[in-house]
């Protein structure tokens, strides 16, 4: 049977006045994007500018909901409750769906970001409360997550399409979690061993990210999506 795997990458996230994103670069390379929602990243002009891009790529839109963080890019974990997880997963998704529907888009996923991506894989409470506000928004989205974590078990409970996430560029832990980027061996830098890892995880899971804020971001999503075409796999975004 022909494998066929997503590639996902976090965009959106530098303010819509500063120069510098590779988002342009990189979406002809991915088949969805997820698009910061002004928490931990990105403001009202950059999802404006990033949804149409996407848009005028063909590219599948996601909101990336995160902490709000913007000094710590959503990267630092903190007490959160179920409701207030609840609350920021809610309004984000509606921020980003207000600018896909102005420019006659369709909002095709949500994945949660950094920090609150991480408690949720592992806290059944958390990771229910963010299925809750996809469901609760339009329970035909799929929620884009970390393979054989709670947000999957979360989403399968709650009857909505969720994607089994794997990262190109992250080790992992014994017991299938993303080694916490304060390890000195948490990326890897090297990008055979990224085409290696998307190899691998293409045959487990059905979204690979690529992470945009890589130093070699551009090249790396080039040269993993033609090595998974030599492979013979099939890039396309998960079907509900």
């Amino acid at each position: 049977m022909r494998i066929t795997v997503d590639l996902n990458c976090d965009m959106g996230e530098t303010p819509g006045n500063q120069p510098g994103s590779s988002d342009e670069l990189l979406l002809p390379c991915v088949t969805s994007a997820n698009i910061a929602c002004g928490f931990h990243a990105g403001d009202a002009l950059r999802m404006q500018l990033t949804v149409q891009a996407a848009l005028n790529h063909g590219v599948a839109i996601g909101a990336h909901p995160g902490l709000p963080d913007l000094e710590g890019f959503g990267r630092q974990e903190r007490p959160l409750s179920p409701e207030e997880a609840y609350q920021i997963t809610l309004y984000q998704i509606g921020a980003l769906y207000g600018f896909v529907h102005a420019a006659g888009g369709k909002l095709h996923h949500v994945k949660p970001h950094g920090a609150l991506y991480n408690m949720a894989a592992r806290d059944a409470k958390l990771a229910a409360a963010i299925v809750a506000a996809v469901y609760d928004f339009d329970a035909a989205l799929i929620l884009y997550a970390l393979a054989g974590s709670k947000m999957i078990q979360a989403a399968l409970d709650r009857g909505i399409a969720v994607a089994a996430e794997g990262f190109i560029d992250r080790t992992y832990q014994a017991d299938g979690t993303l080694t916490p980027r304060t390890h000195p061996h948490a990326i890897l830098t090297e990008v055979q061993q990224m085409i290696d890892q998307s190899l691998i995880l293409s045959e487990k899971v059905d979204t690979l990210c690529i992470h945009s804020d890589g130093p070699h971001a551009v090249e790396v999503a080039r040269a993993v999506r033609r090595a998974l075409t030599q492979a013979g796999i099939q890039i396309n975004i998960p079907s509900k």
